[in-house]
This record gives structure tokens, C-alpha cells and sequence, in this order.
């Protein structure tokens, strides 16, 4: 019997029923339920009757929030730990950190209080319409560009890639030479209609958790693999002491540093995805431990694998580290390591594209079609957008030269209003009045920062395509 006054609870919830009449009967509540991250199936509707989805796990909660943040991040962290040096560079990746659970505790606190099931249902109840558009227009802006970051490292890993006039080979071109069937273009196209295809294809984010556990051990494989060499290498004497503080010879020099906080505040957004774990937890009370793991576990990654590329490559870092993993590392077995490194990394990026994905679709959705019944029950309008975004994906992949011009753009944009400026300015209208003092203090210095941060960064970044466009 609980079972199914379960069940007619969570249906009443998905229709917009309420049963708070006196006499308990049903009223139907005129308001919008469509929502653009509340998972999207919580009840199968079958002939036999309704089959409950019985709650994803916390350690499924867990890979799927992880994968959500240690995406194409990893990769161009060791170029920022290179610019700022080591210990400010670690120092920045806990702040981020910090900063990171502080703002979604911002965003979960006020969904839990007003019932919310999503964060751009969170900014409507804030900022009106003009506040859940500006929302799905971020998310929109952030997920196209980390996911062109995604098809950047994958061509970059199998088909090699140009840089500073050098050309490192990809794993495919080093095994069977250079041929069209192996070019970048062919295969990511392949990876595109073998691989993303069908893993953008399901409707419910926990069903993706195994494949979340998955990339989440890849990248771990990915560290303890660039550590263990280092740490051979660092025995045998023959890594060169790396810098642990940045070398400042100038006022540019001082402004280039700020170019790298966009990539750090890109490696923790997933914001977006948050609603739709919590939505889908049978305990909701869980989703803040599940933040702080995800954020422990991902921070450890990411400090690990910037200070251990870092300390192998030394100044020949590259903005794509994975670029550097195609020439002899100084050890034995040198080339079995490369493609090892490469191929456990390439495929972990393939296994966070529909993660990223998921949320990218349900708010371009919720841009175009804001009046419309769910995605998930339109297969029709559900496949269009899956394939134009795939589509668009692919495109620009093939034309952005380098995955750190797409994270300067992201970071510096989208993924700081949705990290950190979107949930400050939640706390501050307070819709439900449980802000504290310091909460308020909290998130003006977060806008503070951010606003300050990434408007030194845009211009650094628009004075260094300058001062290039006057070399040429």
C-alpha cells in the first residue's frame, strides 16, 4: 500500500495534482511543470500499470557528478599550473573547489526550500522568464563549447595534431601512417555515429552511471600512469625542476596569468547537471555529501595530473597535454605508455560527452519550445535536436584549432555565470529567505571575483590576438 501511495504521489507531482484540499480530493494547480533538468522519466507508464524508477545510487550519483566535472578540464590544467607556477596553481584548483561547493549548496539549499526541481526553474522563481532564459542560453554557450573541447582532444589523440610548427602524431597516423580513413575529419565523424550517437540516446541520466564509473577509472588510470613516470623519471634524475611560482617580467606578463582562470573555473562547472542527480536520489538529503565526494575525488585528480604532467614535460607542456604523449618519454616500453595514456583518455572523454550532452539538450529545448510537452515524450522534436546538436558539435571541431582558444571563450563567459555569478545572485534576491549574512558576503565576493577575474582574463586574451595579428 505505501508502495503505491508512493507511486500516486510522484505521478501527482509530474501532472501538477495537489491533494492539500481538506477534504482530499485532487485539485489540478495551474502553473508550468515542464522543467528543463527534472529527470525525465521518474515513472514508466506501461498497460500492466505504473513501475516505479526505485532512485539512482549514491555511488552512481557520485561517477555521474564526477564525470560531469573531470571532463576536457584535465587536460588543459597542466598548461595553467605551467603559466602560474606550482604552488599558486595548486592553491587556485582547492579555491575553485571551495568556491565550486559553496555555490551549488547556494543553489541546492534554495531548490530544496522552494521545492524546485531544476536550476533554470530556480532562476524564473528568482529573475522571472528573463532569468531562466539567461540560464539556458549559458548552459547552452558553456555545454557547445566544453563538448567542441571534447571532439578537439579525441582528433588530437587519434588523428595528431600542429603546434608552434611542430606536428605530433596521432595514435591512428603512428600505427598505420597517414592516410584519408584516419584524418581528423573521417574520424570524428566515426565517432560521432558509432560512439556519441548512441550513448546521447537516453532519456534518463542514471542510466548512464555505469559508463560514468567507467570514465571516471579511465582517468584515474590516466594519473596514475603520467605519476608513475614522472616519479621513474624524477629518481633517475633526468626531469628539470619546475618553476614554483610564476616568472613575471611586465605588466603583460602579469596580466597573460589571468588568462588561465577561465580554464580552472571551466574544469568544475556542473551546475547544470546537479538538479537532475538530486531529482533522480530516492534520499534527496544525500546530494550534498555526494557534492563534497565528487569534489574531493575530482580536486585530487586534478592536482595530481597538473603537478605530475607539469613535472614530465616541464616548459614543453602543452595547452592539450595529451599532445605530448607521442614522443619517447625517457623509459622503457616509452610508446606502449603514449598509446596507453592516450587511448584509456581518449575514450574517458568519449563517456563524458553524454553527460554534458544530456543537459545541453533539455535547455536548448526549454529555449525553443518553452511551452511544449517534455522532449522526452516528443521522440520527433527529441531526435532533431539530438542531430543538429551533433551536427554543430562536429563542425566546429573540425575549424577550432585549439582546445585552449574554446576554453578562454567558455570560461571567461558562460561557465563563470553558471558556476558562480547565476547562484550569488539567487542568494541575494533570496526567494525563500534563508540567507544568512554571510552567505550575502559570500556571493558579492563572488561576483566580485568573477566579474574582475574574467574581464582581465577577455582582455588579455583580445590584446594577445592583437599583438599576434601585428606579428603577422
Amino acid at each position: 500500500m505505501s508502495t503505491e501511495i508512493t507511486v500516486w504521489r510522484r505521478v501527482k507531482d509530474i501532472m501538477g495534482i495537489s491533494s492539500e484540499s481538506p477534504n482530499g480530493s485532487q485539485q489540478i494547480v495551474q502553473k508550468e511543470t515542464r522543467d528543463e533538468t527534472t529527470p525525465l522519466l521518474p515513472v514508466k507508464v506501461e498497460e500492466e500499470g505504473f513501475h516505479e524508477f526505485n532512485g539512482a545510487s549514491f555511488s552512481g550519483a557520485v561517477f555521474n557528478l564526477s564525470t560531469t566535472i573531470v571532463g576536457a578540464g584535465i587536460m588543459a590544467l597542466p598548461a595553467s599550473i605551467k603559466m602560474l607556477g606550482i604552488i599558486p596553481g595548486i592553491l587556485m584548483i582547492i579555491v575553485v573547489a571551495l568556491l565550486t561547493e559553496a555555490s551549488i549548496d547556494m543553489l541546492v539549499r534554495c531548490s530544496h526550500q522552494g521545492k524546485i526541481t531544476s536550476y533554470g526553474w530556480l532562476m524564473g522563481e528568482a529573475y522571472g522568464q528573463w532569468g531562466r532564459i539567461a540560464l539556458q542560453a549559458s548552459v547552452v554557450i558553456n555545454n557547445i563549447g566544453v563538448m567542441i573541447v571534447y571532439m578537439i582532444i579525441i582528433g588530437d589523440v587519434l588523428s595528431g595534431t600542429s603546434s608552434t610548427g611542430v606536428h605530433h602524431r596521432g595514435i591512428l597516423e603512428g600505427w598505420f601512417g597517414a592516410h584519408l580513413w584516419n584524418s581528423r575529419a573521417i574520424v570524428l565523424l566515426a565517432t560521432t555515429l558509432f560512439v556519441f550517437a548512441p550513448l546521447v540516446s537516453f532519456k534518463r541520466l542514471d542510466s548512464l552511471r555505469y559508463t560514468s564509473a567507467l570514465s571516471v577509472a579511465l582517468a584515474v588510470v590516466f594519473v596514475v600512469i603520467t605519476a608513475g613516470i614522472a616519479i621513474i623519471k624524477l629518481f633517475n634524475g633526468t626531469v628539470a625542476m619546475p618553476k614554483l611560482f610564476p616568472e613575471l617580467d611586465g605588466l603583460s606578463s602579469i596580466w597573460k596569468l589571468f588568462t588561465a582562470v577561465p580554464v580552472l573555473v571551466t574544469a568544475y562547472i556542473c551546475h547544470y547537471n546537479v538538479h537532475s542527480i538530486d531529482n533522480e536520489l530516492e534520499d534527496r538529503t544525500q546530494i550534498k555529501p555526494i557534492v563534497r565526494t565528487s569534489l574531493f575525488l575530482c580536486s585530487s585528480v586534478y592536482i595530481a595530473t597538473s603537478f605530475f604532467a607539469y613535472l614530465l614535460f616541464g616548459e614543453g607542456t602543452l595547452d592539450d597535454v595529451l599532445a605530448n604523449f607521442d614522443a619517447n618519454l625517457g623509459i622503457p616500453f616509452s610508446y606502449v605508455f603514449d598509446d596507453i595514456v592516450r587511448v584509456s583518455y581518449a575514450a574517458h572523454v568519449m563517456l563524458v560527452f553524454p553527460i554534458v550532452f544530456f543537459a545541453l539538450r533539455l535547455n536548448l529545448d526549454g529555449l525553443l519550445f518553452p511551452t511544449s510537452r517534455h522532449i522526452s515524450r516528443d521522440n520527433k522534436r527529441f531526435a532533431i535536436i539530438t542531430i543538429s546538436l551533433l551536427t554543430v558539435i562536429y563542425l566546429a571541431a573540425i575549424f577550432i584549432p585549439s582546445i585552449w582558444d574554446a576554453f578562454q571563450f567558455t570560461g571567461a563567459t558562460a561557465a563563470v555565470l553558471i558556476g558562480f555569478i547565476f547562484p550569488a545572485m539567487v542568494i541575494l534576491r533570496d526567494p525563500y529567505g534563508i540567507a544568512s549574512k554571510r552567505d550575502k558576503i559570500l556571493a558579492v565576493t563572488m561576483i566580485v571575483l568573477a566579474v574582475l577575474s574574467n574581464s582581465v582574463a577577455l582582455y588579455s586574451d583580445a590584446m594577445n590576438i592583437f599583438r599576434k595579428e601585428e606579428e603577422a
